[in-house]
């Protein structure tokens, strides 16, 4: 029996056990870590005022609408994301933002474990342990080690685990939110004063979307192709939009708070250390243990994703060799950050701006596709790696085009585009929506030609 004929594209009823309740603390449990306090700082960074930092908090949360629109696409076909992206793209065609997203999921593992890792060594610290090379080694290890041991887990199983730690962490994160308030220096807050609403508060909004609702709908039909069978499909919306909109949004206030009394937040190459010491000494074991625990359900579910990716690529191994890739690659990307670049916020960022061009692009033309091509459902064999139709070249040329109109007007600290000036000069956030932008209107002008072309041939 061939590959092709052995691969489920549709899942089966009986392994739909996701309810609306548990799908919420997913998502909330993957987007209660403590970076959404460096966020909040980064919103101040842009030079905007308090309202301006809430509402940019705000709308910046609210992009989980995409997220939540792909979970019920992969809810109501009961088909998870790269399967579904095939229809948009072909088979051989959709490879290309598959690798991305892959690559996406892969980088983040390696974000959270090297923050992880970071977070640990501090914790260790405050019971007098060392922080030297061979402590950062072993906490490597150990955090790695707990997020590659997590593959051995089924879905109803992660999803216990997310709901726990939404729970242990949540209550946790909320006690040193109160701290941090307490703390806040309210009347600088309240006297901040009003930047440019095109130039700082659009693109804070953009940063804060190509580092979560952009990224996290890579893996949103993942979980929402497991959702119930009978589950309305708003449900499945709102439960995903908001589980992870609602406790980004708390965090993100807390750090525009936050930075009134600690401005460096934003720039540090390590904010933890900023944000442990606004907190009480005593605390800092608990502060440490809930900066990295609040970590693993992010690692949960890119990790989970990362392998459901490699496997719709083409690439098809057991799970033992594909845990050891991941691991390999993981604790790889995470030794040279760690012991020879040791710039963790600069690669951060660059990653941040190359992956949120091209997956905005990606994530615009699969949801358009599906407005303009797909109201009746997805057709079963276009999602078949045994489709005839290895290229959809209308949904990769989009690609093509919108990822390249990204770029032209990105700015960082290794490269430029022409059109970097202007607004543009030192936002090169926004090229997140300008990829998305392109995406779309490639995508309904080609829809254009494709409909002149069917009547042509009528006629």
């Amino acid at each position: 029996m061939t590959n092709t004929e052995r691969e489920v594209i549709k899942i089966p009823d009986k392994d739909k056990n996701l309810s609306p309740g548990k799908l919420f603390y997913n998502w909330f449990a993957a987007n209660i870590g403590i970076m959404g306090f460096v966020y909040g700082a980064i919103i101040v960074s842009y030079h905007l005022s308090f309202l301006q930092s809430i509402l940019a908090a705000l709308f910046g949360s609210l992009t989980f609408v995409i997220p939540g629109w792909v979970a019920m696409i992969g809810q109501r076909e009961g088909v998870t994301t790269f399967k579904l992206s095939r229809a948009a793209y072909g088979t051989h065609g959709n490879k290309i933002p598959n690798f991305m997203a892959w690559f996406n999921m892969v980088g983040w593992l390696s974000v959270n474990v090297i923050t992880g890792t970071l977070l640990f060594s501090s914790m260790l610290k405050t019971i007098n342990i060392p922080k030297n090379n061979l402590t950062t080694g072993i906490c490597l290890i150990a955090f790695a080690g707990l997020v590659i041991a997590s593959g051995i887990f089924k879905e109803d199983i992660l999803v216990k685990i997310q709901t726990w730690l939404s729970w242990v962490f949540g209550i946790l994160t909320l006690i040193m939110l109160i701290m941090f308030l307490y703390n806040a220096n309210w009347s600088e807050a309240l006297s901040m004063k009003s930047g440019n609403w095109l130039t700082g508060w659009l693109p804070s909004i953009a940063f804060i979307a190509a580092g979560s609702s952009i990224s996290w709908s890579m893996a949103a039909a993942d979980w929402g192709a497991y959702v119930r069978p009978n589950t309305k499909p708003s449900a499945t919306f709102w439960n995903t939009t908001l589980g992870a909109a609602s406790p980004l949004f708390i965090l993100m206030v807390g750090g525009i708070l936050l930075s009134t009394i600690t401005p460096s937040l934003a720039t540090s190459s390590n904010p933890y250390d900023v944000m442990y010491a606004v907190i009480p000494s005593w605390f800092g074991f608990v502060y440490f243990l809930v900066a990295a625990g609040g970590l693993i359900p992010q690692c949960l579910i890119s990790f989970r994703s990362a392998r459901i990716n490699l496997s719709t690529i083409g690439i098809k191994v057991s799970q033992k060799v594909s845990l050891t890739i991941h691991g390999l690659l993981i604790l790889l990307i995470s030794i040279y950050v760690l012991f020879i670049s040791g710039d963790f916020l600069s690669n951060f960022e660059l990653f941040l701006n190359f992956l949120g061009i091209c997956l905005a692009s990606w994530v615009a033309i699969f949801l358009v596709d599906s407005i303009l091509y797909r109201k009746k459902g997805y057709d079963v064999k276009l999602m078949s790696e045994g489709s005839d139709t290895h290229y959809n070249w209308g949904g990769i040329i989009s690609w093509v085009i919108a990822t390249i109109f990204g770029f032209l007007f990105t700015s960082n600290g290794n490269y430029k585009g022409i059109f970097a000036c202007g607004i543009f000069k030192n936002n090169s956030s926004l090229a997140v929506f300008i990829s998305a932008i392109a995406a779309i209107v490639v995508m309904f002008v080609f829809s254009l030609f494709k409909k002149k072309g069917n009547e042509n041939a009528k006629s």
